[in-house]
C-alpha cells in the first residue's frame, strides 16, 4: 500500500510560514519591503497590542489588478523573476514569493489595491490559506495590506510569542533596518495609535539622526571608497562615541540589511587602540556591490549573504574605515615627554671626537685568593651532613585553592567567621579591602561591595515610594528609545520613584532636572541613557523585574569606583553595610563579592 502523498496547499503554507513568518515583525518586514518593490513613496505601519491582534500596512505604490491580486497569495507567484538565472542579478527586495502566501496561512488577510490609471480597486480577503471574497471596492492608489488574528490558526505558535514590549521592540528594529536603507521614501510606524516614527523623506545623514537622535549627529564621520569591485559609503562613529551595550551597528548591501561578523572585525579593527576593550563603536555602513557577485538567497530572512570576494572587501572597509578617522584627525595625537631625556647632539663632521676610554684595575686578579668573610672562616662540610636534618618535618605542599566563601546567614546577622573581624583594614590598590578575621583574611571588591549595598537601597526606595531628589544647576538634555507608550510611561514612573526628574520636551527628547541624591560628579545623561537601555532588555516585565534592572543599573553608576582612596572609617562602613545586606557574597549579576582567604592557608604559604 502506498504512504507517500502530497501534502494539501493550505499545508505546506504552514510548514513554509515556520520558516518565513516567525513573528510579527516578520510580518511588518515583508510588507515594508513588497511596498517599496513596488515604487512606493509614502509607507505607513500601523500596529495593535504589537501586532497580536492586528499589522496594517498602507503604501502608494503600483498597486495590483485584480488577477495579480489573487495570484500574489499563491505560493512562488512573483513578479520579481522569470528564471534560475535572475537569482544573481537581484534588484528587488523579494523574489521567492512565499511571504504573502506563508501570511495568508496563518493569519486573516484583508488586502484592498487599486492599480496606477485604474479608476476601480479590488477587495480581497483570506482567512487561514482559505480564499474568501474578492469584489470591486473604490481606495487610493497602491495597496492597503491589514493582517489580523496572526497565528489564529496555530496556537503552539501564538503562545510561544514573547511580551508586547519585546515584539514591539523587534517590529522596531525591523522597520528601522528598513527605514535606513530608504531615506527617500517617507515612513511612519503606530502603536495603539501612538505615534512611534514619522520619518519625512530627505537625506541618509537626516534620517539616521532622526532614528537615532540628534545627539549622535556631532559623532558621525563620512565614508567613502569607490572601487572597481565595490562602493563604500555611510558614517562611523568617532572614538568618544563608544558605548559598553547599545551601540547602533549596521550594514547594507545593495539596500539590503545583513549580519557580517567577518566586516565587523574589519570596522572594530581600526578602534581597537582608539577605544577601551568590550566597547562598540555605532557604525552604518552601506556596500554597492554587482549583484552576481553575492548570493542572497541563502535563507528566507535575507540577512545571510554569502560574498565571492570577502578577503578583498575587508580591505577596502578597513582602509575606508581608517582613512575616515584620519581624514578627520579623530585619531588622538601623542605628545612625547622630553623632560629629563638625554640630549642627542646634532652631528659635525669638523668637530674632534676623542676616542672613549676603558678604565680598569690592573691589580685584578681573579686567581688569587681573598679573605673571607668572618663568619665562614674555618667552616668545613662535615660527612654524616645529613643527619642534621633528620629532625626536620618534610616540607608541606601549601594548599592554594580558591579561597573560601562564608556560608549565607540570615539579614543583617553575622557570620561566626566574621563576628571578631579587626576593626582596622588595609586598602590593596584601591580595588579591594582587606580586613582580619577570625578565619583569616577578608578580602572584600569594593566597588561589587557597594553595588550590592545600593542595589538593596534602591529596591527598598522602589518598594516604598521613598527617594531624595538632587537638583541639577543646569537641565540637561537626553534622547530616549523609541518604545511602545506602555513601557515608556511605566519607566518613567519607575525613574520617578528613584528620585529622577524628567520632562517631555517632545520628539523623545526629555529635560533631566534632578538626580536621585549623592550622584555628585555623575554625567546625568550617560546615566538615565544607560538605565532605559537597561530596562528594555529582552523579555523584562512591568513589575519586579524593572524594579530589579533599573535599581541594579543606577547602583553600577554611583557605586564607588576602582582606585577610589578609602578611610579605615569609609572601609568600616562599608562592610557593615555590606553585611546588612540579603546576599553578601555576589552582587545582583552573579560576580563574587568577597572570599576569605583561610588561616592555614596562609600558614602553608610559609
Amino acid at each position: 500500500m502506498d504512504i507517500i502523498q502530497l501534502l494539501p496547499d493550505s499545508v505546506a503554507n504552514q510548514i513554509a510560514a515556520g520558516e518565513v513568518i516567525q513573528r510579527p515583525a516578520s510580518v511588518a518586514k515583508e510588507l515594508m519591503e513588497n511596498a517599496i518593490d513596488a515604487d512606493a513613496k509614502t509607507i505607513h505601519v500601523l500596529v495593535v497590542d504589537a501586532g497580536r491582534t492586528s499589522i496594517q500596512v498602507i503604501d502608494d505604490g503600483k498597486g495590483m489588478s485584480d488577477t495579480d491580486a489573487r495570484l500574489s497569495f499563491e505560493r512562488h507567484a512573483t513578479s520579481k523573476i522569470r528564471q534560475a538565472e535572475d537569482l544573481f542579478a537581484l534588484h528587488t527586495m523579494g523574489f521567492r514569493g512565499e511571504a504573502l502566501a506563508s501570511i495568508a496561512a496563518v493569519a486573516q488577510v484583508d488586502l484592498k489595491t487599486r492599480l496606477r490609471g485604474s479608476d476601480i480597486g479590488s477587495h480581497l480577503c483570506i482567512a487561514g490559506s482559505r480564499f474568501v471574497s474578492q469584489e470591486p471596492c473604490s481606495c487610493p492608489e497602491g495597496s492597503n495590506f491589514l493582517i489580523e488574528n496572526l497565528f489564529f490558526n496555530v496556537p503552539a505558535r501564538r503562545k510561544f510569542l514573547k511580551s508586547n514590549t519585546t515584539e514591539f521592540n523587534n517590529i522596531v528594529n525591523a522597520f528601522e533596518r528598513i527605514a535606513l536603507v530608504y531615506p527617500q521614501i517617507t515612513f511612519t510606524l503606530h502603536n495603539n495609535d501612538f505615534e512611534t516614527f514619522n520619518l519625512k523623506a530627505g537625506s541618509l545623514r537626516q534620517r539616521i539622526v532622526d532614528i537615532c537622535g540628534k545627539k549622535l549627529n556631532q559623532d558621525l564621520l563620512p565614508v567613502e571608497a569607490e572601487t572597481t569591485m565595490c562602493h563604500v559609503y555611510g558614517f562611523v562613529g568617532k572614538p568618544e562615541s563608544a558605548k559598553k551595550k547599545s551601540a547602533r551597528q549596521y550594514f547594507f548591501v545593495n539596500g539590503r540589511y545583513m549580519r557580517h561578523p567577518y566586516f565587523h572585525k574589519a570596522v572594530m579593527g581600526v578602534y581597537e587602540r582608539l577605544i577601551q576593550q568590550g566597547e562598540q563603536i555605532p557604525y552604518f555602513i552601506y556596500l554597492d556591490v554587482p549583484a552576481e557577485d553575492l548570493d542572497v538567497n541563502i535563507h528566507p530572512t535575507k540577512t545571510e549573504i554569502k560574498f565571492e570576494n570577502e578577503q578583498a572587501i575587508f580591505q577596502i572597509l578597513s582602509a575606508a574605515v581608517r582613512q575616515a578617522i584620519g581624514k578627520f584627525s579623530d585619531v588622538p595625537t601623542i605628545d612625547f615627554d622630553t623632560e629629563g631625556k638625554p640630549d642627542i647632539p646634532i652631528y659635525d663632521p669638523l668637530r674632534q671626537v676623542d676616542a672613549p676610554q676603558v678604565k680598569y684595575n690592573p691589580q685584578y686578579n681573579p686567581f688569587k685568593e681573598t679573605a673571607m668573610p668572618k663568619y665562614k672562616r674555618g667552616q668545613h662540610v662535615p660527612d654524616n651532613w645529613e643527619q642534621l636534618y633528620d629532625d626536620i618535618k618534610s616540607p608541606v605542599s601549601p594548599n592554594l585553592s580558591q579561597p573560601q566563601i562564608f556560608e549565607q546567614q540570615s539579614a543583617g546577622e553575622l557570620p561566626n567567621d566574621i563576628t571578631d573581624k579587626s576593626p582596622m583594614h588595609y586598602q590593596y590598590k584601591g580595588r579591594y579591602v582587606m580586613t582580619a578575621v577570625k578565619s583569616g583574611l577578608m578580602v572584600v571588591d569594593q566597588h561589587r561591595a557597594h553595588i550590592r549595598v545600593l542595589y538593596e537601597k534602591y529596591l527598598r526606595q522602589q518598594q516604598e515610594h521613598r527617594s531624595t531628589s538632587q537638583k541639577l544647576l543646569f537641565p540637561e538634555v537626553v534622547t530616549l528609545p523609541n518604545v511602545d507608550e506602555k513601557s515608556l510611561l511605566s519607566i518613567l514612573d519607575e525613574l520617578e520613584v528613584l528620585g529622577f526628574d524628567l520632562t517631555n520636551l517632545g520628539g523623545g527628547s526629555y529635560a533631566v532636572g534632578a538626580i536621585p541624591a549623592g550622584l555628585d560628579g555623575i554625567d546625568a545623561i550617560s546615566l538615565v541613557s544607560d538605565m532605559f537601555d537597561n530596562a528594555m532588555g529582552d523579555e523584562v516585565n512591568v513589575g519586579n523585574d524593572l524594579h530589579h534592572r533599573l535599581a541594579l543599573s543606577l547602583a553600577c553608576h554611583a557605586a564607588i569606583p576602582y582606585g577610589q582612596v578609602l578611610g579605615n572609617d569609609e572601609m568600616e562602613t562599608l562592610v557593615n553595610d555590606l553585611f546588612a545586606c540579603e546576599n553578601v557574597n555576589y552582587t545582583p549579576d552573579g560576580r563574587l563579592v568577597l572570599a576569605i582567604l583561610p588561616q592555614s592557608t596562609i600558614e602553608q604559604l610559609f
